[in-house]
C-alpha cells in the first residue's frame, strides 16, 4: 500500500506519516525542502521521540520523499499509484499544492478506475473541502463528473502538539504524547482504510467544534495574552498566574457552548479541558508564542477559533463572553515584527482604527454586542 503525504515537516513527519507506517503504508513524503527530502531518500527511517518523562522512541521505517520541484512528474506517478493522499503543509499552502494533485488525479484516471480518498490534516475548518475546491476549480465540467464518481475529500480533525524544534538528527521529531485524528467517513469513496490511532465517523462537526474551541481557542489565548505579559513561551504563559485563569475561563466559556449545543456529557467535556490544559503545562514541551500565535488574521476570521466561539455564545448563552473578549482583544494587538500578518493587522490598525479593524478582520457587524465587549477589553488592557 501507498499513501503519498504532502508535508515532510515535524507534523507530517512526526504525525500524520508515523500513524500511516504503522499502519502498514509505504510513505512518499513531497516537499520542497532538498535537505530533509535527500535524508529521507538516504535513510528511508526517522526517530519519533515523545516528549515526557521517559522519552519514548519509535522508529519510522519504509519512507521515501519527492521534491516536488525537482521532480514534480515523480509526484505525478506517486498519485496515480497510491491508495490514499493526505496533507500536513498549512492552510496557505494546500492552494498551491492544488495544480500538482489535479494533475496527478489526471494523470490517474488514464491508468485506472480505483478510487482515492485525499485528506487535508491541517489545522483548519473543512480542510478537505478547501483543497477539492481548489482542485475542482481547474476541471472542465465533464472531468468534475469523473472525478466526483472517482475522487473523495473527506474532512478531518486533528490534534498533535509538535513544537518547533532543532535536532541534531534533521530527521527525528519530538513529538506530545497525545494526538487525535478524526475523518469523516460518510464522504468517502471505497474502502475505509483500517489506520491505527484514526477515528472514522458519521459526522465529524462535533469533533471539529470541540477541538477547535477547546485546543486551537485556549492555545491562541494564551499565546496572545501571554503575548501582551511579556512571556516567550506557552510554558512560561501557562505558570503565569493571571494567563492560565483566563485561559481556564475562556475553556469554560467554550465548553458551556459545545455542551449546549452538542449534547455533550457536561462532566466528561470538563475532563477533556483539564486534559487539554495538562498539555499546554507539558514541561517537555515548551512552545514559542510566535509559532502558536502566528496568523492573527486567519485566527480573528468570523468562522475561526475566537470568533466563532464568541458568536455562539450570544446565540446558545445568556450572559457574555468576557473572557474569550479578552483574548481576541489580546490578538487584535498582536505585533510581532516577523509575523507578516501580525504586520499587516497592525498596518490596519493604524489605517482603519480599531473598531474599523474589528468589522472587517473579524466579520462583525459594529451593532453587535461582541463589538462593545471587545473594546470594553482593550480599553481596560490601554
Amino acid at each position: 500500500m501507498l499513501a503519498v503525504h504532502f508535508g515532510a515537516g515535524n507534523i507530517g513527519r512526526g504525525f500524520i506519516g508515523s500513524l500511516l507506517s504503522n499502519a502498514g503504508y509505504e510513505v512518499c513524503f513531497v516537499d520542497v525542502n532538498a535537505e530533509i527530502v535527500d535524508l529521507l531518500n538516504e535513510k528511508r527511517e526517522y526517530r519519533v521521540v515523545l516528549a515526557d518523562e521517559n522519552s519514548e522512541e519509535a522508529t519510522v521505517k519504509n519512507v521515501r520523499a519527492i521534491n516536488s520541484i525537482q521532480n514534480p512528474s515523480e509526484v505525478l506517478e506517486a498519485i496515480a499509484s497510491a491508495d490514499l493522499v493526505t496533507t500536513a503543509v498549512g492552510p496557505n499552502i494546500l492552494v498551491l499544492i492544488s495544480e500538482l494533485i489535479v494533475n496527478g488525479l489526471r494523470k490517474r484516471v488514464e491508468l485506472s478506475n480505483n478510487p482515492l480518498n485525499i485528506i487535508a490534516c491541517e489545522n483548519m475548518i473543512g480542510g478537505s473541502a478547501f483543497l477539492k475546491e481548489k482542485v475542482f476549480e481547474k476541471l472542465s465540467e465533464e472531468e468534475k463528473t469523473q472525478f466526483n464518481q472517482l475522487f473523495a475529500f473527506p474532512n478531518a480533525a486533528v490534534d498533535r502538539i509538535v513544537p518547533n524544534q532543532v535536532n541534531e538528527d534533521k530527521l527525528m521529531v519530538s513529538v506530545e504524547p497525545f494526538f487525535e485524528w478524526v475523518v469523516d467517513r460518510s464522504n468517502m469513496v471505497g474502502n475505509v482504510p483500517d489506520i491505527e490511532g484514526v477515528t472514522f465517523v458519521d459526522d465529524l462537526t462535533p469533533f471539529i467544534e470541540r477541538k477547535l474551541f477547546t485546543v486551537n481557542t485556549g492555545h491562541a489565548v494564551c499565546a496572545y495574552v501571554g503575548y501582551q505579559a511579556g512571556l516567550k513561551t506557552i510554558k512560561d504563559a501557562m505558570e503565569h498566574s493571571e494567563v492560565l485563569e483566563i485561559v481556564k475561563n475562556v475553556l469554560n466559556e467554550t465548553g458551556a457552548v459545545l455542551v449546549r449545543k452538542y449534547n455533550f456529557n457536561n462532566d466528561e467535556h470538563q475532563k477533556y479541558i483539564n486534559k487539554i490544559i495538562g498539555r499546554f503545562m507539558n514541561p517537555f514541551i515548551n512552545d514559542e508564542i510566535p509559532r502558536v500565535a502566528r496568523g492573527p488574521l486567519r485566527k480573528l476570521g468570523p468562522n475561526d477559533r475566537l470568533i466563532s466561539p464568541a458568536l455562539q455564545y450570544y446565540k446558545y448563552l445568556e450572559g457574555q463572553p468576557i473572557n474569550l473578549a479578552k483574548g481576541i482583544a489580546a490578538a487584535l494587538q498582536y505585533d510581532f515584527g516577523e509575523d507578516e500578518e501580525a504586520v499587516a493587522l497592525q498596518a490596519k490598525v493604524k489605517e482603519l482604527g480599531f473598531e474599523k479593524t474589528i468589522e472587517e478582520v473579524c466579520g462583525l457587524n459594529n451593532e453587535h454586542p461582541l463589538v462593545d465587549l471587545i473594546m470594553k477589553e482593550f480599553n481596560s488592557i490601554n
